[in-house]
């Protein structure tokens, strides 16, 4: 069965990267200005972290980049977000665009689809991912609603109808549709219901594997390709490329395994040698 194409979109894995089975390297920035952590660091030091850590993916041999605002903990709920990490992320992704001829992507943590999208429209980048872009659940962060419709009319808006909806079923780090009582599959079917190109499945939490039942059944829910998005291991991924399309990594290529240390390139050109052999050896399709 080949992935099915989202609204005559396409099949975007294939068409953003030109390969399948595809490895996409998070790059975890640190805090920026206005979140709590933050220290005073220039944004040209924050910057120049980011590109040593694209570096590191890139030369190691990965097929894509997301730039996060992971360091911004706690994270404010979308409405909440202010300009100023719209405007920090802009330059960070721009910075690394340019550097390196690699689809980018951009995640505004926690759930804010319309600041991604409008720093994907001033840096060039190539998708955003939305942790919950249907339904509600409750977060950490409180009550935090899917903002799909808001989303794709600002995109129309902004002249942004390039830029790709990467977006997750049974988002980590919450109770799931408020009580619980929608199945996995029928989350998923709302993703591609409300035009999302690609489907993401997760653990539990950061750094947690996704179940591989689950991601069988966000699989068997949809025609879109599917990601599997935390808890990824050189050791785990040659069961989660058998049923997905590709993975979204950070942790696990970090200094020691840990999220906020720099990628470690020794670690991914290790894991990027198990993904090309798996390539080889993998059909083309989730099938």
């Amino acid at each position: 069965m080949t992935p099915a194409v989202a609204r005559g979109r396409g099949n975007a894995i294939v068409d953003l990267f030109q390969t399948w089975k595809v490895a996409i390297g998070m790059v975890h920035c640190p805090p920026l200005p206005g979140a709590p952590r933050y220290d005073g660091t220039p944004i040209r030091t924050i910057c120049d972290r980011a590109l040593r850590d694209a570096e590191a993916y890139v030369k190691g041999g990965m097929d894509g980049l997301i730039v996060e605002n992971h360091g911004d903990i706690p994270f404010l709920r979308p409405d909440d977000i202010g300009p100023e990490t719209t405007a920090a992320m802009a330059v960070i992704a721009d910075r690394v665009r340019t550097a390196f001829a690699v689809p980018i992507g951009i995640n505004i943590l926690a759930n804010a689809p319309l600041p991604a999208l409008a720093v994907a429209k001033a840096a060039g980048a190539s998708f955003i991912r939305v942790n919950q872009w249907v339904n509600a659940y409750v977060a950490n962060e409180g009550l935090v609603e899917g903002n799909a419709a808001r989303a794709l009319r600002f995109r129309a808006a902004i002249g942004a109808n390039e830029v790709r909806i990467f977006a997750d079923s049974h988002v980590k780090h919450g109770a799931h549709a408020i009580v619980a009582d929608r199945t996995v599959t029928e989350l998923t079917r709302d993703l591609e219901f409300f035009d999302a190109d690609v489907v993401i499945a997760t653990g539990q939490r950061t750094g947690d594997a996704a179940d591989i039942q689950e991601l069988e059944e966000i699989g068997r829910a949809t025609r879109l390709p599917v990601l599997v998005g935390s808890g990824v291991t050189i050791d785990n991924v040659p069961a989660i490329l058998e049923r997905a399309d590709g993975v979204i990594i950070g942790s696990s290529l970090k200094v020691d395994g840990v999220w906020w240390e720099a990628v470690d390139r020794d670690r991914v050109t290790a894991f990027m040698c198990v993904v090309r052999d798996l390539r080889q050896r993998l059909p083309s399709a989730r099938g």
